[in-house]
């Protein structure tokens, strides 16, 4: 019984694996996968079992007619009579069971044998054996795993030996001659130890290109002893290896025991003296004395290596001075820049999100958010805060089955807020909002499908085509809550002494949008035909059709539920949608891929769309320094269960490559892999195994490039390596003095890595302003900016993917990230603001620490968000205060205007005119009053302000501001 329900529930697992990937046109993965692992297994399986077969029959043949008369032969004769009738059994069990064992673990690794058989050359020698990278990555692994399944069956085959030979007295441990062994048993066991010593000298051989990846000197790979001793050393036991085990063979006609012991004797001294001592003393009395001199040839190719293999070979260096001080009106020529600064921190009003857009309980936002850009209806590109509404499941109290998997299956509608807009209470200015979806950015994006069947939230699996869905809840117009627009949209938020938290309960005044929304769903459950909820039927070709009867069993058995047997709305029209998390799937079509742990939605050519980054990654690069790729990629976003990191086994890689870009629809399911770096030859690799999988960039469309970016953990794992490989000399690498360090994150509690930031900054030398990917860089155990490191990530840019690094001078204190926060904490004008807050029952959360280039220095921006500490689930964060610093000033606004007027003129005026003539004396005003500016100016001002007069009389709107521009003009020509 046990065996029937276990190959029922791999049957199952299995034919729903085909059925899934069948449904998404992805048939061809699953059977070269299969069959890659079917035959990995069958050939050592087979070689296994005739290895130990044949060496188990030959022991048994060789038994001797005649044994000895002695105590231990008595006690064997009744293990040999209670093994001689069922012999055949025994044997067949143990070889089949060894064959077994073997099978299945070369199965496992199929991924190197497809990278053997099918690899592509970089184009690139390694520098100590001139061989090409692709020996390295693709060949070697597969050559090492091959000697240890031959090692693992010639010590099991040497095993099995003995133990035949001793059964039946072809071993003897009790010998009155001194012959403990048969002249076959010699012959046979020194055949075996031959094929044994024999692998282990091809073993020597393949080491040396293994001293590539030698972590024995300063840096990683070959070091000067690996070079000039080891790789020696493994040469002649290499040779060695060769004689003692042309000795064993001879052994085959001596047939004595002199001749093994002393090759054994011979392999085990020349392995201490030359593979063992003969390094140590090198790198004891020559290399450590002289470290540094006889090391700097192999630590600049660690350096070489390293650069290129994680991509930052390229990178721009520039050494920026990075004023501290600024004038009025240099603040002024800068002012372009101001808009551009995305104050709204994902990470905190992803809370907002949730009160004022999560409609029903059931509906969920991620804790963090994500940053894209969409163009508003002048064209302009924005940064743009995103999320989709998301299902988490059906309300507590009607958890089961049937709502869970048949009732509540999707999400609805995408959600955007503006990344650098507020209105009047610190709330985030919408373009994307309520059921069903509206605002700007469905007006320039046009009408999409907004149901989201696949996410990263709800049910392992839901069954469409059945039950009727729940869609969305109907609530009347007046019902709806208050949503900020950009027509709320303000410049600036009350001044600082008017900073206020919110009351308990409420936000503006008003109720909060979340009670509202449960107030009304209340009634829907009540009355649910009373109109209050939209129901809907899916009529997508995501899934896998529930054709037959079978099927349902099928899928019984995989998820072990009767129901999807007994449910009467289930139809061969019905359709299960499993594997829903967008990661599972580009996963589970391309598992060649590392993904990144961040997709994002996207609204693509009227869909909703997730968009994955794939990664390529090895650990076979030679040289290259290797990282741990889920300590590289974890900061404040990525800590405890905020994302899910995914790797390669044993994490560690040393190459890496955005070489895909995937897009999952989140109404059917169906994934797309784009080759992005086509010329990667890892991706070249596995195209050739899989061929057909992964479609031409050129096959992108434009409003989906529009949403590319380059990807979070790549720009993590290479500004790991560039903490340390921003030094590309010798020396200076082998000092460390110039090591880096990633700042923690000075917002958040405890010892995690500050995240790298996306926002739009005018990089020094630019001409315009770039969509960006940014992170700092401190000194070693210093607290001071070392650098400032951005990537443009702008797939339309030229620029795309290209690393900018900002050096600061060592010689001037440039305040890192945490000095900044510790400013802005002990600064007594930020306290005056800050303490009736944190006195208060108001809790005050500190927004993301933004560093930007600005004015040919780094500017601090941080949003400081209020939220009422009695509110409960009710409340959320409002954007109330912005902090910023500039050298080693810092001062507080209302928004960031203010916040830079007091940085920079202690408050006392708006930020001067970038277009004003600078240092106008005042005894050049004359005596008129007018200013300084041009007679002509001033007539055109006048008339513009008689005309605007004249159309206010008519109560006009437009007129009446007209006036106020006009006047203000006036007042500006006359040098007020």
């Amino acid at each position: 019984m046990v065996v029937i329900i276990a190959a029922l529930m791999f049957a199952a697992n299995f034919w729903t694996d085909y059925k899934w990937f069948s449904s998404i046109g992805y048939t061809s993965v699953f059977l070269t996968e299969l069959w890659t692992r079917v035959l990995l297994f069958a050939v050592a399986a087979l070689v296994m079992a005739v290895i130990v077969g044949a060496s188990i029959f030959f022991a048994y043949r060789a038994r001797p007619g005649i044994r000895p008369m002695s105590l231990e032969q008595q006690g064997l004769d009744r293990y040999r009579q209670s093994i001689d009738p069922h012999r055949k059994l025994f044997f067949w069990i143990a070889v089949g069971a060894l064959a077994l064992l073997a099978g299945a673990a070369a199965s496992g690794d199929w991924r190197s044998y497809l990278q053997f058989v099918n690899g592509v050359d970089f184009g690139v020698n390694d520098p100590e054996f001139g061989m090409d990278i692709a020996f390295f990555a693709f060949t070697y692994p597969f050559l090492r795993i091959l000697l240890g399944y031959l090692y693992a069956a010639v010590i099991l085959a040497f095993i099995a030996a003995v133990i035949v030979h001793y059964l039946y007295g072809g071993v003897r441990l009790q010998n009155d001659s001194g012959q403990r062994a048969t002249p076959a048993a010699r012959v046979h066991l020194s055949v075996l130890l031959g094929l044994f010593v024999l692998l282990r000298a091809g073993s020597y051989w393949l080491d040396r290109y293994g001293l590539v990846f030698s972590d024995r000197g300063y840096t990683f790979g070959a070091s000067y002893t690996d070079v000039n001793a080891v790789k020696t050393a493994l040469t002649i036991l290499t040779v060695i290896s060769v004689i003692c085990a042309v000795l064993f063979f001879a052994n085959i006609v001596f047939k004595n025991t002199m001749i093994p012991v002393a090759s054994l004797g011979l392999l085990v001294l020349s392995g201490v003296v030359v593979g063992v001592a003969y390094p140590e003393i090198v790198q004891r009395f020559q290399v450590s004395p002289n470290e540094q001199r006889l090391e700097s040839p192999y630590i600049e190719r660690n350096i070489e290596s390293t650069r290129e293999a994680y991509g930052i070979a390229n990178a721009e260096v520039e050494t920026y001075d990075a004023t501290t001080e600024l004038t009025p009106q240099e603040l002024a020529a800068e002012a372009d820049t101001i808009p551009s600064v995305r104050l709204a921190d994902p990470a905190v009003v992803s809370q907002t999100f949730q009160q004022m857009q999560q409609v029903r309980g059931f509906y969920q936002f991620p804790d963090v958010l994500e940053v894209d850009r969409y163009p508003d209806a002048d064209g302009n590109l924005i940064d743009t805060i995103v999320a989709v509404r998301e299902l988490d499941g059906p309300p507590a109290d009607q958890d089961n089955w049937l709502n869970r998997h048949l009732i509540y299956t999707h999400g609805f509608g995408m959600v955007a807020a503006a990344g650098n807009l507020i209105d009047d209470e610190g709330r985030p200015v919408f373009t994307e909002y309520n059921i069903p979806p509206r605002g700007e950015l469905s007006e320039v994006a046009g009408e999409y499908e907004p149901r989201i069947y696949y996410g990263r939230e709800g049910a392992d699996y839901v069954i469409v085509q059945a039950e009727e869905e729940y869609d969305y809840p109907v609530d009347p117009a007046a019902d709806e809550p208050d949503v900020p627009t950009l027509e709320d949209a303000v410049d600036a938020s009350p001044s600082p002494d008017e900073a206020r938290a919110p009351s308990d309960g409420q936000e503006g005044g008003e109720e909060a949008p979340a009670e509202d929304a449960e107030a009304t769903e209340e009634g829907a459950e009540e009355d649910p035909a009373g109109g209050s909820q939209a129901y809907n039927r899916y009529d997508g070709d995501g899934g896998v059709p529930l054709n037959n009867f079978f099927d349902r069993i099928l899928y019984a058995i995989k998820y072990q539920e009767t129901s999807i047997l007994l449910n009467s709305a289930i139809t061969s029209d019905s359709r299960i949608l499993y594997e829903r998390d967008p990661l599972d799937r580009v996963e589970k079509v391309a598992p060649f891929l590392t993904v990144d742990s961040r997709p994002y939605p996207a609204v693509v050519d009227g869909k909703v769309v997730w968009i994955v980054d794939g990664y390529t990654t090895s650990d076979g690069y030679p040289y290259a320094n290797r990282v741990d790729f889920t300590q590289a990629v974890t900061d404040t976003f990525t800590d405890g269960s905020a994302q899910q990191v995914g790797a390669l086994p044993g994490n560690e890689v040393n190459y890496i490559r955005n070489s895909v870009k995937a897009t999952v629809d989140a109404y059917d399911g169906s994934v797309t892999l784009y080759g992005w770096d086509e010329e990667d030859p890892v991706l070249k690799t596995w195209e050739g195994a899989f061929p057909g999988t992964v479609v031409d960039r050129d096959e992108m469309s434009d409003e989906l490039i529009q949403h590319l970016r380059y990807p979070d953990d790549l720009f993590k794992v290479q500004r790991e390596i560039m903490r340390e490989y921003h030094v590309t000399d010798a020396a200076s690498y082998y000092g460390g003095q110039d090591f880096w360090s990633v700042p923690n994150d000075p917002t958040r509690e405890g010892e995690v890595s500050e995240p790298p930031y996306r926002q739009t900054i005018n990089f020094p030398g630019s001409d315009e302003p770039s969509f960006s990917l940014t992170t700092t860089f401190v000194p070693n155990n210093r607290e001071n900016l070392a650098a400032f490191m951005a990537v443009d990530s702008n797939p339309a840019s030229d620029e795309y993917g290209k690393l900018k690094l900002l050096e600061l001078p060592r010689s001037t204190v440039i305040f890192g990230p945490g000095q900044v926060q510790n400013a802005f904490d002990s600064d007594a004008d930020v306290r005056e603001v800050l303490l009736p807050l944190e006195q208060s029952n108001a809790e005050v959360t500190r927004g993301n620490l933004l560093t930007l280039p600005f004015a040919g220095g780094l500017l601090y921006v941080e949003p400081l968000y209020v939220q009422a500490g009695g509110g409960g689930a009710a409340s959320f964060p409002l954007l109330q205060q912005v902090m910023v610093g500039f050298g080693e000033e810092v001062a507080i606004g209302s928004n960031l205007q203010d916040a830079l007027n007091n940085l920079f003129e202690g408050g006392e005026g708006p930020l001067p005119d970038p277009d004003a003539e600078a240092g106008t004396p005042e005894e050049e005003t004359s005596e008129g009053g007018s200013g300084g500016g041009d007679p002509s100016d001033l007539t055109e001002a006048l008339n513009e302000a008689v005309e605007a007069w004249e159309e206010a009389q008519e109560s006009n709107d437009e007129a009446n501001e007209r006036l106020r521009e006009a006047l203000e003009a006036l007042e500006e020509a006359a040098g007020d």
